[in-house]
C-alpha cells in the first residue's frame, strides 16, 4: 500500500466521495428498480435479478440478487469497517466522553424501534427476525440529506450524526452476524479465522503488496459465506483489522488510503446495484393496501417512523441532562429532533435485514421493504423540511455547516 494518497482517478470519482452526489446516485438506483419492477417489462427484471452466476462446485452459483446482496455489499461494509475502526481509534468514538452521546443515541434509536415493532407485529408470521429490520440507519443518505437540506446547522450536527450512524452499523452488523447466521460450519469458519489472522499479521509486518491482500480477501469472502455467517461480515472483519495509525515518515494510515480508493466504488457502483436489485418491489394499490394493513410492513414503519426519533432523542436528551458538557455545541432541541429523525432513514441496511428474516416468506419481504421504501422517503423529507425551516428561521445566525465530504 502506498504511504500517499493517489490523485483521484476521475473528476466523477472525486464527487462520489461527496455525501450529496452518492445518495442522489442511490436515489437514481432505486427509482429505476421501482420503475422497472412495476412497468409491463418487470419479467425482465426478474429474469436478470434471479439468473444465476457462479461456480456451483464451490456453492457460488448464486443470483444476480445475492451477487449484489452477499458480493458487492461486502466492499460497502468494508469500507464501513474502515471508517468505524479510524471512529473508535481517533475519531469521535475514540474517548468515552466523545463517544457518549452519540452511542447513547444509537442504542436508543435500536432498542426502541425493534421492541415497538415487536409490539405492533406481535405475533404475526415471521415478526421473530423482521423485528430487526428498522434498527438499521443509511449513514450515506441520512448525510447526504443533512448535507443538503442542513446548511445551517452547525459541524457538530454532522459529528453527532455521523457518530450515531457509525455506532449504529455497528449495532446492525452485530444482529446481521448473531441473529441471521444459518447453522455454523466450523470448516468455513476455521478457514475464514486463519484467513483474517493472516491479514493482520501482514498488516502488523506493514506488507503493502496488493497482490496479496485480494486474494486474501476473497478466500476469507468465500469461507465466511460457507460458513453459514452473511458473507457481508467478512468485509467488517477485514475493515477492523486495516490499520489506522500512520507510522512515522508515512503520511496517511493504509485505513485512509484504501478508504479514499474504495469509497467511490461503494458509493458509485456497490450500493446502487444492491439497490437496483433490492428496491424492485410491486408497489401498486394492493401493495400499499398490504403496506397500511398487514402487521408486519406495520412494524416496520412504526420502528422507523416512530421509534427512531423516540429512542434516538430520547437518548440524547437522557444523556445531556444527565451529563453536563455533553450537548454538541451549538445544537438545540428542534436541532436533535430533525437529526433523529434522519435516524429513520434505514433503507440499504433495513432493506438487507428485510431479505435476511423473511427469505422464506415471498410475500411479507415484498411488503417489509415497500415499507422500509416508504417510512424512509417519509423520514427525509419530515427531517429536511424540519432543517429547512430551521435555515429559514436562523438565516445567517448560525456557523455554515461542513457539508462535504470526509476528511481525506
Amino acid at each position: 500500500m502506498n504511504r500517499r494518497l493517489p490523485e483521484p482517478v476521475s473528476e466523477f470519482a472525486r464527487y462520489l466521495r461527496t455525501e450529496t452526489v452518492g445518495g442522489m446516485v442511490l436515489l437514481g438506483a432505486t427509482a429505476i428498480a421501482l420503475i422497472w419492477a412495476n412497468s409491463p417489462w418487470k419479467g425482465g427484471y426478474e429474469t436478470v435479478r434471479d439468473a444465476r452466476l457462479g461456480p456451483a462446485a464451490l456453492g457460488l452459483d448464486l443470483t444476480v440478487g445475492q451477487w449484489a446482496t452477499d458480493g458487492l455489499l461486502a466492499l460497502f461494509f468494508f469500507v464501513v469497517g474502515l471508517e468505524l475502526k479510524r471512529e473508535l481509534v481517533v475519531g469521535e468514538l475514540s474517548s468515552i466522553r466523545r463517544a457518549l452521546l452519540p452511542v447513547a443515541a444509537a442504542l436508543g434509536g435500536m432498542v426502541v424501534p425493534a421492541g415497538l415493532a415487536l409490539l405492533v407485529g406481535r405475533g404475526a408470521p415471521g415478526m421473530d427476525q423482521a423485528w430487526a429490520i428498522p434498527v438499521a440507519t443509511d449513514i450515506a443518505f441520512a448525510l447526504g440529506v443533512l448535507a443538503l437540506a442542513g446548511s445551517s446547522l452547525p459541524a457538530t450536527a454532522r459529528i453527532f450524526l455521523l457518530g450515531l450512524a457509525v455506532a449504529d452499523d455497528l449495532g446492525a452488523i452485530v444482529v446481521i452476524a448473531v441473529v441471521f447466521s444459518a447453522g455454523i460450519h466450523l470448516l468455513g469458519l476455521l478457514v475464514a479465522a486463519a484467513c483474517a489472522a493472516t491479514f493482520w499479521y501482514l498488516q502488523r509486518r506493514r506488507v503493502r503488496a496488493w497482490w496479496l491482500y485480494v486474494p486474501l480477501a476473497l478466500v476469507t469472502w468465500a469461507a465466511v459465506h460457507e460458513s453459514g455467517i452473511h458473507a457481508t461480515i467478512a468485509g467488517v472483519v477485514l475493515g477492523l483489522l486495516v490499520r489506522v495509525r500512520a507510522d512515522p515518515g508515512e503520511e496517511h494510515a493504509p485505513a485512509v488510503w484504501l478508504e479514499h480508493r474504495l469509497q467511490p466504488w461503494s458509493a458509485g457502483l456497490c450500493v446502487p446495484v444492491f439497490a437496483l436489485f433490492a428496491a424492485g418491489v410491486p408497489l401498486g394499490a394492493q401493495a400499499l393496501r398490504t403496506v397500511v394493513t398487514d402487521p408486519v410492513p406495520l412494524a416496520v414503519v412504526a420502528g422507523l417512523l416512530v421509534g427512531k426519533v423516540i429512542g434516538i432523542a430520547g437518548s440524547a436528551a437522557l444523556v445531556m441532562r444527565l451529563v453536563p458538557g455533553s450537548r454538541p455545541r451549538g445544537l438545540g432541541g428542534r436541532d436533535i429532533l430533525a437529526v433523529s429523525m434522519l435516524g429513520g432513514v434505514g433503507f440499504t441496511v433495513s432493506l438487507l435485514i428485510a431479505e435476511l428474516s423473511l427469505a422464506d416468506l415471498p410475500a411479507e419481504m415484498e411488503a417489509a421493504k415497500a415499507a422500509v421504501l416508504l417510512a424512509s422517503t417519509a423520514a427525509a423529507l419530515i427531517a429536511a423540511a424540519l432543517l429547512l425551516r430551521r435555515r429559514r428561521v436562523h438565516s445567517g445566525a448560525e456557523p455554515r455547516s461542513d457539508t462535504g465530504s470526509t476528511p481525506e
